[in-house]
């Protein structure tokens, strides 16, 4: 029989963080049968103890906490520690690591990476901005963008654009079905703008689209999923980029992550050479 670990991500904030630290860690430990339960904005020893409560009629359980106030770090350990429960502290030891390294004490202040700055309204604009400029909207504007994603349908574009979008980045992303597609302003300036052309292989692209047409049943459009129409839409778009000299990187083995990141060195050179 399996056991089934009960983990319980206590968090001072909105717990996003710690979900992302325990999601990493999950993926080192296969064939692992768990359950979580996710409490946010735990800030008093009462809701402690009261989740403590749930954690101790359960088999199995642990407990991940980020929690910077340390009165409430040392009371949810020593309640953790008296009902024998497994209890790890995420960013204790980090924040008191970084606190000696910069000769600074901490603040110890919940949702310190949410203030409300202006880098955070400059994200907020970017997905506001990215949203709006989605799959071809709102192309007479364009200019504003940071940065502007060309592909044939199914290339990651969408994704790969919030994700931009979610580091700071005003995302435009364009999709290619004929060479017409491409707004003329950029034709006519292929160089003023950032502009990067996705593509991906043939094979993996039709997969890809049944998929999309079995999830919305619509079995209609033949030429969507034809491997030789699919093969010569690529081509085109390759074409494209070429002539215009626009930076290409094929999605077909990469995650939005890797994508994106590739994306955002393209643009600091870019930029660079733009302000230089």
């Amino acid at each position: 029989m399996i056991n089934t670990y009960q983990i319980f991500l206590i968090s001072d904030s909105t717990g996003e963080t710690l979900e992302r630290i325990f999601l990493s860690l999950k993926a080192q430990f296969k064939n692992i049968d768990y359950k979580v339960h996710s409490y946010s904005f735990t800030r008093t020893e009462n809701q402690i103890m009261k989740i403590l409560d749930i954690a101790e009629k359960e088999e199995n359980s642990i407990i991940l906490y980020t929690i910077v106030d340390n009165s409430l770090a040392k009371s949810l350990a020593n309640m953790c520690n008296e009902k024998k429960i497994p209890c790890f502290g995420i960013l204790g030891s980090l924040i008191l690591s970084f606190s000696k390294l910069f000769n600074q004490k901490a603040s110890h202040e919940p949702s310190g990476q949410h203030v409300l700055n202006e880098e955070y309204y400059n994200r907020i604009e970017a997905i506001q901005y990215t949203m709006n400029h989605d799959d071809g909207n709102l192309i007479n504007d364009i200019e504003k963008s940071d940065i502007i994603l060309l592909g044939v349908s199914r290339t990651s574009k969408t994704p790969t654009s919030i994700y931009l979008a979610n580091k700071g980045y005003k995302t435009a992303n364009i999709p290619l079905v004929n060479y017409n597609s491409i707004p003329k302003n950029l034709r006519e300036n292929p160089q003023s703008f950032c502009i990067v052309g996705l593509t991906t292989e043939a094979e993996r692209l039709v997969d890809i689209r049944k998929n999309r047409i079995n999830s919305l049943k619509d079995n209609k459009n033949q030429d969507y999923t034809n491997l030789d129409k699919i093969r010569k839409e690529i081509e085109d778009a390759k074409n494209a980029f070429r002539k215009y000299k626009w930076p290409t990187i094929d999605v077909t083995r990469k995650s939005v992550e890797e994508t994106a990141a590739s994306i955002i060195k393209i643009y600091e050179i870019f930029s660079s050479k733009k302000n230089g």
